[in-house]
């Protein structure tokens, strides 16, 4: 305070004294002297405030009506303050506009709109129908710029603030324009909003009491001593010399009211705030009454200045003088408090001191039984007082039981009254009509034609009033519907937002959990089968590893996206390993694939499938190729499928011919159909639509599978085909497309003599995979070599059923979509990918058995589909495919030569064989033999 000179406000009206209205009521700010001279802003570039006189429904028993408010907006909350009158201190209570809406009706009484709130419902209506439309369309406009801007970082400079006006314009420009589509821009009543009605008095209401609110009674206390105060500080100001400017002499006195209590802060009790505090110093109460004063109204930061006087910085110091004077007395009064605690602090003092300084147990007996009497007097006192207490509380009960009373009889005396005005003015409606058309029996009363023109006519101008005030509310909704619809989508953007920060925050956690799972698992392989008490608790902490649910965790935690026993395709996501070791391996698994799943949901899938939506009509294509590549999405997938499918099958598909095939199938019996009904139980143990007895899919299957084995009867059916046609049906549904499916992997895609009795073509690609091997992976393959490890045995299978049952399936089906479209290159990509992803943990494998046990599910393992992608199609480069087929050449040549001497091996074995007379040796009975004994 010292140093600074104070800024007074601008002289308001003479009507309203030294007193301003609800959310002008501000301390004098203290500005430097040279900042005070030219920070003045002359009124009318001031920013226009939302405020105004409405009438506001409420009450309860007689004094339920309608009520005048003085309402001002919080452009800070978002909040629509109201009060008594325009000079109120405090507000009475507030509506919260961020998730309100707003509503008119046409059939209402005239000017009355309502503020709907998730907590109640707000009815106010104002002067007429401009003033309504008026607040209407400013609080829409409110709202909307409090939801669309930004939290204003903590230090921002005026430049950044400066670039950025441009900007903030051009999207109020814009909002202003689309309002106008709906509802155009209504004009600032006259003297009716902003701070032209604060200068108006107060609207009269019928009864004073009406006005009252009871059930902020407190707030009407202090606003009613706030008042009065105002106007006696008012009239003392008043008598100073002609001409010289009341306010400045005012101000002190405005600073030494009470500190209004903030409205923030429900459970102060009113009364607490306008007790004396001699304790705290004058200074201090002023600083924190601007501070509360700055948090209740935070409307206007500037108010109206004007340049100082000579005359006016004297009084400004006198002002400072008082105050210092006044403070020195607050001091003094705190300093006889202290002197009065210390006397009796040196009373207690000498009282201990005389009782420690007794020298017989009778002089401190005596103490004592002194100080018990001096309690016993006091326990009188305060039982006096309380029994003083529970009487007045009885009289006031009494009190309030006469006031309710009294309250029912005004009640009843109201209705008589307003029964008997309502006679009253029927009569006197009656007398007056009778006066200006008296009745005259030689009149002829119209006709029945006039009668029902002049009934229409006033119907017509009904209707066109009703008519006018439906499309003023029509355009009205249209224009809030507007406004809520853009806040929900930015509400709607915001919670996209949190559930990928949620979704990552748990992918993370799976993270963790799988490592936590992992360690166990290495501390067990690491103590093998001691039987320490360090094993026994590992043993239990893997139990309850394997026993613990997500679910169970946290009753109140939410799962955005729970770990679920199957997948979107039908598969386990925790494998079912026999084995009891490997079942933590099953858990680790389940939260790697859990967790992978997350962050490519969040990172790759949802624009993965915003281009598969934008991609429109399939034609080949090296996007197409990139796209399939990254993999389709579930939605798009069976149409995708479906386009390539076609492309393989077109010259061999006709109408009807699946029919025709399942026709045969049921007349006539194939070979093959006793091994189809064994491998059907056999397929796809892990997925729930193949292993439950109420699944359609096995007859689906079964079906295709008949149906295939006539179409081509050369193979007729194949151990591996089962899995083939299952994939098929889990992404494609239907038999018919399914079985398509099957014919363009074994037919087209697939090189002939693949699923034959011989499986020629599988072995030369077994043996072409080992040359890409040995080519790509140097390393792996020296070490495999050295500890004569035949990768055949795992990859075998893979090539035959296109990784069917040895990927998770996410990966499985990204694997399916490029297969479909660029042929068995993708195979033998995939196959060199997984063997290079896990490279580094098939090396630190010295020994043949662990290794042969690791490959048994080590594809299990592999989570992130798109760093296996990424090495498939990036790492493995270059990748010809002229390369593919030279080397399919010379081993499909040297495999033939090999098999055509084997086959004459086994010829001359046999005519050796049959060129041998059969010998019995002794001792030894043929079986003719045996049964002519028998």
């Amino acid at each position: 305070m010292e140093g600074a000179r104070e800024k007074p406000p601008e002289p308001s009206s003479p009507a309203l004294g030294s007193r301003e209205p609800a959310g002008l009521a501000r301390g004098p700010e203290v500005l430097p002297p040279e900042e005070s001279e030219g920070c003045a802003r002359p009124p009318e570039t001031a920013p226009k405030k939302l405020c105004g006189y409405l009438s506001k429904f409420g009450g309860k028993g007689p004094i339920r009506g309608w009520k005048s408010r003085w309402f001002f907006y919080d452009e800070r909350k978002c909040h629509l303050y109201y009060s008594r009158t325009a000079q109120d201190a405090n507000p009475l209570d507030s509506i919260d506009l961020a998730s309100a809406v707003f509503d008119c009706k046409a059939d209402a009484e005239e000017g009355t709109f309502e503020i709907k709130t998730p907590g109640r419902i707000i009815t106010l209506k104002a002067a007429n129908k401009q003033v309504m439309l008026y607040w209407l369309q400013q609080l829409q406009m409110k709202r909307w710029e409090f939801h669309n801007s930004l939290p204003a970082p903590p230090v921002v400079p005026d430049a950044a603030l400066a670039g950025n006006e441009p900007a903030l314009r051009l999207e109020l420009e814009q909002e202003e324009a689309e309002l106008e589509e709906f509802l155009h821009p209504v004009k600032t009543p006259p003297g009716l909003v902003g701070m032209a009605a604060a200068l108006q008095p107060a609207p009269a209401m019928p009864l004073a009491l009406q006005n009252i609110s009871l059930k902020h009674l407190g707030t009407e206390i202090q606003n009613t001593m706030y008042n009065i105060r105002g106007n006696r500080q008012a009239q003392g100001t008043g008598h100073g010399p002609p001409g010289e400017d009341p306010l400045p002499s005012s101000e002190p006195q405005l600073e030494e009211r009470p500190s209004s209590p903030d409205p923030s802060a429900p459970g102060k009790d009113p009364g607490e705030t306008l007790k004396p505090a001699p304790k705290s110093s004058l200074t201090a109460n002023l600083i924190q009454k601007a501070k509360r004063q700055n948090n209740t109204f935070p409307l206007f930061a500037e108010g109206l200045t004007r340049n100082r006087t000579a005359q006016e910085r004297a009084v400004a110091l006198e002002q400072q003088v008082l105050m210092l004077t006044k403070e020195l007395k607050s001091q003094k009064e705190l300093v006889r408090i202290l002197h009065k605690a210390l006397e009796a602090a040196q009373q207690e003092k000498r009282a201990t001191s005389a009782y420690l300084a007794a020298a017989e147990d009778k002089d401190r007996l005596e103490l004592v039984r002194h100080k018990v009497r001096q309690i016993a007097e006091l326990s009188r006192r305060v039982e006096a007082l309380e029994q003083e207490r529970e009487s007045l509380a009885q009289t006031a009960s009494l009190h309030e039981q006469q006031v309710q009373e009294l309250q029912q009889h005004v009640q009843l005396l109201m209705d008589k009254n307003q029964a008997k005005q309502q006679v009253i003015c029927k009569l006197s409606e009656k007398v007056t009509q009778d006066f200006i058309q008296p009745p005259n029996p030689l009149l002829v009363p119209p006709d029945a034609a006039n009668r029902d023109f002049l009934s229409q006519q006033e119907k017509m101008e009904h209707l066109k009033d009703d008519m006018e005030a439906y499309q003023t509310q029509n355009r009205f909704l249209n224009s809030e519907i507007h406004q809520v619809t853009k806040i929900w989508r930015k509400v709607a953007e915001k919670e996209r937002t949190l559930l990928m920060k949620c979704a990552y925050l748990q992918a993370k956690n799976c993270q963790v959990e799988s490592k936590y799972l992992a360690g166990l698992r290495r501390l067990q392989e690491a103590m093998g089968s001691q039987g320490s008490e360090c094993a026994e608790l590992l043993r239990q902490l893997i139990q309850e590893a394997l026993q613990w649910e997500a679910s169970e965790a946290s009753a109140d935690s939410v799962e955005l996206s729970p770990i679920s026993e199957y997948d979107e395709y039908g598969f386990q996501t925790v494998p079912n390993y026999e084995v009891e070791d490997l079942k933590l391996l099953a858990k680790i698994q389940a939260l790697e694939v859990h967790s992978h799943h997350l962050l490519a949901h969040k990172a790759m899938e949802r624009p993965l499938r915003e281009r598969w939506a934008a991609l429109g009509e399939l034609a080949p294509s090296m996007e197409l190729k990139q796209l399939l590549r990254m993999g389709v999405s579930r939605e798009h997938r069976p149409r995708v499928w479906r386009w390539l499918i076609h492309r393989r099958v077109q010259h061999l598909q006709a109408p009807g011919r699946y029919q025709e095939l399942l026709s045969q199938s049921q007349t006539c019996k194939h070979p093959a159909a006793r091994q189809i009904e064994l491998d059907l139980n056999r397929t796809f143990t892990n997925n729930k639509h193949f292993t439950c007895p109420t699944s359609g899919f096995p007859d689906k299957l079964r079906r295709v599978l008949l149906a295939f084995s006539w179409q081509n009867p050369s193979i007729g059916y194949c151990q591996g085909l089962n899995r083939l046609a299952a994939i098929a049906l889990l992404v494609l549904g239907e038999e018919e497309s399914a079985f398509w499916c099957l014919v363009a992997v074994v037919e087209t895609i697939m090189p002939a003599d693949y699923y034959s009795k011989t499986l020629t073509a599988s072995q030369v690609d077994q043996r072409v995979l080992q040359d890409l091997l040995s080519e790509k992976l140097p390393r792996l393959m020296a070490h495999l070599g050295q500890l004569r490890v035949d990768l055949s045995f795992i990859t075998f299978n893979w090539f035959l059923v296109v990784f069917a049952d040895s990927l998770i399936s996410n990966i499985l089906f990204q694997v399916w979509d490029a297969f479909l479209y660029e042929g068995t290159k993708v195979v033998f990509r995939y196959a060199l990918a997984i063997f290079k992803y896990t490279e580094e943990e098939i090396l630190r494998l010295q020994n043949s058995l662990e290794i042969y046990q690791y490959l048994r599910f080590f594809t299990k393992t592999i989570f992130n589909s798109r760093k296996l992608m990424s090495i498939a199609f990036n790492d493995m480069n270059p990748f010809p495919m002229k390369q593919l087929q030279q080397l399919r050449a010379v081993h499909r040549e040297r495999l033939e030569a090999e098999l055509r001497e084997l086959e004459q091996f086994k010829a001359e074995y046999l005519e050796t064989r049959a060129a041998q007379d059969p010998v019995v040796p002794e001792g030894c009975t043929s079986e003719d033999e045996g049964d002519g004994e028998a």
